[in-house]
């Protein structure tokens, strides 16, 4: 499954949201989720093994609890998509910041 297609479900992004903050046990995650969206505990536990399977959580057993949090790996494609934005803005931006330059000092001699 690609990087966008795991974010573009709202019940994965909150989840991402909610263990960006801190680590939280399984539980914790199904009471909030459940809570906002309505779904079930298999369909929240569900959307955590996309998440885990995507590289985008990871999960630490500890005793019978199953604890998530973030991991940066399947962020990676998210960068490198965004990164290709930010070098054709940054050539945007530094044109315009040229033009308003020119625009400054031909101002200056009027």
């Amino acid at each position: 499954m690609q990087a966008f297609d795991v974010l573009s479900d709202p019940v994965r992004r909150r989840t991402l949201e909610l263990i960006a903050q801190k680590e939280l046990a399984s539980g914790a995650i199904v009471n909030v989720i459940e809570a906002e969206f309505g779904i079930s505990q298999s369909a929240v536990s569900q959307h955590l093994r996309i998440l885990r399977d995507a590289g985008f959580a990871r999960v630490r057993k500890e005793g019978a609890k199953r604890c998530y949090s973030i991991d940066p790996t399947g962020f990676e494609d998210v960068q490198a998509w965004l990164d290709q934005l930010r070098r054709y803005w940054c050539v945007k931006m530094e044109a315009l910041m040229i033009e308003i330059e020119r625009g400054k000092r031909s101002g200056k001699k009027s």
